[in-house]
């Protein structure tokens, strides 16, 4: 248990295309990281950390200071990846500056998109021309290694407008791109008020491909997500490798003893028993080697059958030959076992489905 994600659940509004578990309660923040506090020193067994993940909502509401009390209580060192996810539009140099001093070295900035009129569309705070200036200023306070996320299929985008943002976010010498196709679920502002003009499933794969053809000079190392330099996310690639990472804070999942757990995602419930799980599952051998080969297959490298093998005692080829064959052109063969193809990516979910029993 080397791996920690915490949730920090408050935004200052809800984006329209957002369904994760988020509140504009602000005013419930000392109590939960209260709660936070106790559940991270009930739990935490000491282990020196090799990720540690700030994610939301929107953790740049946590001051500084805040950010400084939570790091403390966990062993960390200077290998230590220590992620916070930002939202350009109240960051500043200073604040920057004071994460950087408090031991965090990797930002992930939520972009979605360069074009202002889009952003204003989907209910995003920040415009085109803060996020080039949070990372000028992230650049500024020393961080090597930044990442911005985008949005494709959004409302009114174009192919050509897509290409556009990934040019942009290249010319602003970043380590780290993470791209996602828009989803509308149940949770969301869209779900109940469709947009007009939305890309459909075709265009939003012609979407990715242009992305694929644009980002060059990245490394495509998992199905959404290029790095330059080799500036992986250590801590994304933990659950692709299917390891085990402690989740803390309300609504965050955990696995560990291929135990599978999350806590409630009611906030207060959550303030009053922080150490109590909603729930959890312990997974079958057959539900570990099916996570084992979804989550590997997300990663560009794809799956290494000498490893699932040894772990699982089966005859990989044997037991999924049928699969194997179904999806020819879809499944390639690698040095270490088989990858998806690029075809295989755009209907990923229907191949990785056919392998849970």
């Amino acid at each position: 248990m080397k791996n920690v994600y915490i949730h920090i659940p408050f935004c200052k509004s809800k984006c329209k295309y957002c369904s994760f578990v988020s509140y504009p309660k602000l005013e419930e923040k000392e109590q939960y990281l209260k709660a936070l506090q106790k559940e991270i020193i009930s739990r935490y067994n000491g282990e020196t950390l090799e990720t540690l993940y700030f994610g939301g909502g929107t953790p740049s509401v946590l001051s500084v200071k805040e950010f400084e009390n939570i790091i403390k209580l966990f062993k960390i060192n200077k290998k230590t990846e220590i992620t916070t996810e930002l939202n350009p539009e109240t960051i500043t140099f200073e604040y920057l500056e004071g994460l950087k001093a408090c031991g965090i070295n990797r930002l992930s900035f939520g972009c979605q998109t360069f074009n202002d009129e889009i952003l204003k569309l989907i209910g995003r705070r920040h415009n085109a021309k803060q996020v080039e200036n949070v990372v000028k200023f992230a650049q500024k306070a020393e961080f090597d290694n930044i990442s911005l996320d985008f949005i494709y299929g959004l409302p009114n985008q174009s192919i050509v407008m897509f290409e556009n943002d990934l040019k942009r976010a290249m010319s602003m010498d970043i380590q780290h791109i993470s791209l996602y196709g828009l989803k509308i679920d149940k949770n969301c502002f869209f779900y109940k008020n469709p947009p007009e003009n939305l890309p459909d499933d075709d265009l939003q794969a012609d979407m990715y491909l242009k992305a694929i053809e644009t980002l060059t000079d990245f490394e495509h190392y998992e199905i959404s997500n290029f790095s330059k330099n080799g500036f992986n996310s250590k801590h994304n690639l933990n659950y692709w490798n299917n390891n085990t990472y402690y989740g803390f804070g309300v609504a965050a999942h955990g696995y560990e003893n291929g135990t599978r757990y999350f806590n409630t995602s009611n906030l207060n419930e959550y303030i009053t028993n922080p150490t109590k799980h909603k729930n959890s599952h312990k997974l079958t051998i057959q539900e570990q080697l099916e996570e084992e080969i979804f989550l590997g297959f997300r990663k560009m490298e794809g799956i290494n059958i000498e490893e699932i093998n040894k772990k699982y005692k089966i005859d990989f080829n044997k037991k999924y030959s049928s699969i194997l064959e179904k999806y020819i052109g879809y499944i390639a063969k690698t040095d270490k076992g088989y990858k998806l193809t690029t075809d295989g990516i755009l209907v990923s979910n229907i191949i990785l489905a056919d392998f849970i029993a």
